[in-house]
């Protein structure tokens, strides 16, 4: 499927002035690699804070150069952010590192344990330099007995129970997602936010931490919870208990599926009016969900049936009129065309590193009604680097020596249209 938008024009129409974004202001570095740090620092990027991804000059992030199921990661994370592309490993690169921490509000760090400490750059080295420092830092594990491991979001699922849940018994199975690596990364802005409404109080930062196993755990309280509740473990969802009598994928005429879920009485009544199932719609033995849940060996055989002579646009236009839970079985790349997600405002068109241009989606959050639009497109190597470090007083010749010595690099930034 074509995902570039080269026959697209750009909207010349004008538009109202947006309020000021809700972290305008605020400045943050970010450390982050592959997708915990970076989805950090897009959410705070999206609401407007100025956000430095540092990284190495010349090559750069790692994730610029990935194939395979990372190659959008650079693309998809680091939209709205600015490049500060700096030698971490040379002394005059980490001493320039430490007097822009004196700038800013914020700093993420994603790497392996230990890392930041060996380069002279950790929490109160960081604190020292800028008492008011919110330093973050996202991690496999809490401090405990795992804290030394490195981690990856396949390894806490499997860890955390979230891969035996999603596939069948004795085939864990990841689910088809980055979710713990995003989601570390959004509990990570919920504690920099809380550690910031703290400083306002005291004045003082403070060391906020995230991590992807205790965020695995987190996902599986429900499950942990049933199994209290009922003294029984939960078994995988393709094996869960069946709560609901109609709760499944449909095959259509046409080869297609359609999920349908009828989670009360009041669903049923609708969808045998609407698909014209009188016969059932005045049957007491199906009145109720456990009823028809009692019934299903005959029931459910002839309902397959039924629904199967319909195609799925017939199948889905009749569950939109029902009013009732239905859903296409859809690829990732089907929600570029999405009705929804394109009249909604949902999706941004994004530049890749090609230069061909894909729609992503924006953060699924409005405040105001206001969605969180794509000011930056994902910046080049030591694009927009310039601005924090005439923060720190560097003169343009400064600015030049450090790049020709290979410390920094830096380069103008372009803003989206």
């Amino acid at each position: 499927m074509e995902n570039t938008m080269e026959n697209q024009q750009p909207d010349s129409s004008p538009h109202p002035p947006h309020p000021p974004l809700p972290l305008s202001g605020l400045r943050v570095l970010e450390l982050g690699h592959n997708i915990m740090g970076p989805a950090c620092g897009l959410i705070l990027a999206d609401l407007g804070a100025e956000v430095f991804k540092v990284e190495r000059p010349g090559k750069g992030d790692d994730t610029r150069w990935l194939q395979g199921f990372g190659a959008g990661f650079f693309t998809c994370f680091n939209r709205n952010k600015k490049s500060l592309a700096i030698d971490l490993k040379h002394e005059q690169g980490r001493e320039l590192f430490l007097k822009l921490v004196e700038k800013v509000d914020v700093l993420i760090e994603n790497f392996a344990p230990g890392t930041v400490e060996r380069l002279g750059l950790g929490a109160e080295v960081c604190r020292r330099r800028n008492p008011g420092l919110i330093f973050c830092s996202l991690k496999g594990f809490m401090p405990g007995p795992y804290a030394h491991r490195p981690a990856l979001d396949e390894v806490v699922q499997m860890m955390g129970g979230l891969a035996y849940m999603t596939g069948p018994s004795g085939k864990p199975m990841r689910a088809g997602a980055s979710v713990t690596d995003i989601l570390s990364g959004g509990f990570g802005v919920i504690g920099i936010l809380a550690a910031l409404l703290q400083r306002g109080q005291t004045g003082q930062g403070q060391v906020v931490q995230a991590s992807l196993f205790e965020s695995v755990a987190f996902l599986m309280g429900q499950h942990m919870a049933g199994a209290g509740v009922s003294g029984q473990a939960p078994p995988p969802m393709p094996e869960r208990g069946r709560t609901w009598s109609v709760y499944e994928l449909f095959a259509a005429k046409d080869n297609q599926q359609v999920f349908i879920g009828l989670t009360s009485d009041r669903h049923w009544r609708r969808f045998c009016a609407t698909f014209g199932f009188d016969d059932w719609a005045e049957d007491p033995k199906l009145a109720t969900n456990q009823g028809r849940i009692e019934a299903r060996s005959w029931f459910f055989p002839e309902l397959q049936h039924r629904l199967q002579r319909l195609t799925k646009a017939e199948l889905m236009a009749l569950a939109e009129q029902a009013g009732i839970p239905f859903a296409p079985v859809n690829q990732p790349v089907d929600l570029w065309d999405d009705p929804h997600m394109n009249q909604s405002g949902g999706l941004a068109v994004t530049e890749t590193p090609s230069g061909k241009q894909v729609k992503l989606p924006k953060l699924p959050l409005r405040l105001a009604g206001q969605t969180f639009d794509l000011r930056l497109q994902p910046p080049m190597v030591g694009e927009g680097a310039a601005d924090i470090l005439q923060l720190a007083g560097l003169s343009p010749t400064e600015i030049e020596a450090l790049a020709a010595a290979g410390i920094i690099a830096t380069q103008p930034c372009r803003h989206a249209e």
